[in-house]
């Protein structure tokens, strides 16, 4: 009986780019076109296994079978909530598991999708930030959630996906360069062609690296997860605010939007008696005119692990008039799917 540790190391196929499976293809005497064949049934097909590429020959997909693998994500199971939020638990191929959503509006069909294990950032009001970070997502396995949450849009309500967040568990600017190859597979006319308009990144605020976004000129709309505009309160609830202060922030979103031109979001869940007063607002007013944004509003999910309680509506309501006073695009974000956890800041791969 062969020991486990004497079975041959499959290599992850979808971690090499189409120079290099031409030259993995060209080793083993494939015509030119092979390689071409492969990574279309790949990133344009997203086939889950090697058998279902069926103009490729026989012999060929078994050598494939032999020496690689898909490793595709797995849906291991699904809720849906009252207003048909569907929240998924995906199974990774090393035992893992990570959180994904399909937000099903009037408008728009969203599929918010995790980039890490887990995180590392400790935000005092996020389920995933009670939890350790276990690895960086391959792209593959982002880029596998899209296609599980798309095709979820399709069978259950008969409505293609249009736009992807990546607001799941993790910080996606901790995760750079997957996150954008990922972000190239599912755009590209060799992927499965989404418009980058239609995709937003958010993060926590990692100054250095939405400079690089900006330097790497991505197409993508920018959020960033602010919920308070004075570095006190922010250093109370975003511990990654000590190491990137407001200032910084607003700088590197100013570079970020000078480079691209492309949208950016600022994202502020209010918290009764802690954020949410006209002064709050007025910190929040003095952040973001200096910035080409829209603020989205959004209501808090409570987590079993922190105290927070949702602002009341009439301190919301006194919050975004005063924003709109000053004529700021304001927009209030309702929580969709939180009597199943699915909502913003609940996501906690829990099995």
């Amino acid at each position: 009986m062969v020991g486990k540790e004497l079975l041959p190391t499959l290599k992850a196929i979808r971690n090499l780019t189409l120079e290099e499976l031409k030259q993995e293809m060209l080793l083993r005497k494939e015509p030119g076109f092979r390689a071409k064949q492969v990574y279309e049934w790949i990133w344009k097909k997203s086939v889950r296994s090697f058998d279902q590429m069926v103009n490729i020959p026989k012999e060929t997909r078994s050598w494939l079978a032999d020496n690689y693998s898909l490793h595709c994500v797995e849906t291991a199971e699904f809720q849906i909530s009252a207003d048909r939020t569907i929240k998924s638990s995906f199974a990774l191929h090393d035992g893992n598991l990570i959180e994904g959503v399909l937000i099903p509006t009037r408008e728009r069909m969203t599929a918010c999708v995790s980039s890490q294990v887990g995180c590392s950032l400790t935000c005092s009001f996020c389920a995933t930030g009670y939890m350790d970070r276990k690895r960086n997502l391959e792209a593959f396995e982002i880029y596998d959630q899209v296609v599980l949450i798309r095709d979820q849009a399709q069978e259950k309500y008969g409505i293609p996906l249009t736009n992807i967040v990546y607001m799941g568990m993790g910080e996606p600017l901790l995760n750079y360069s997957n996150v954008l190859k990922s972000v190239e597979m599912i755009t590209s006319p060799d992927g499965l062609g989404m418009a980058s308009r239609r995709i937003t990144v958010s993060t926590a605020g990692i100054a250095k690296m939405i400079k690089k976004l900006g330097d790497d000129q991505v197409k993508f709309n920018l959020a960033l997860s602010l919920h308070a505009a004075n570095d006190t309160k922010r250093n109370q609830i975003m511990p990654i605010n000590e190491s990137n202060t407001l200032e910084a922030l607003s700088e590197a979103l100013r570079y970020f939007y000078d480079k691209t031109e492309n949208e950016i979001t600022l994202e502020y869940i209010m918290f009764n008696k802690f954020n949410d007063t006209v002064d709050d607002a007025r910190e929040l007013y003095e952040f973001a005119r200096k910035l080409p944004c829209k603020i989205n509003i959004i209501e808090y999910n409570p987590i079993a692990q922190a105290d927070f309680v949702n602002a009341e509506a009439d301190a919301l309501a006194k919050f975004v008039a005063f924003l709109e006073s000053k004529k700021m695009i304001v927009n209030v974000r309702r929580s969709r799917g939180k009597d199943i956890d699915a909502a913003c800041g609940q996501l906690a791969g829990k099995k």
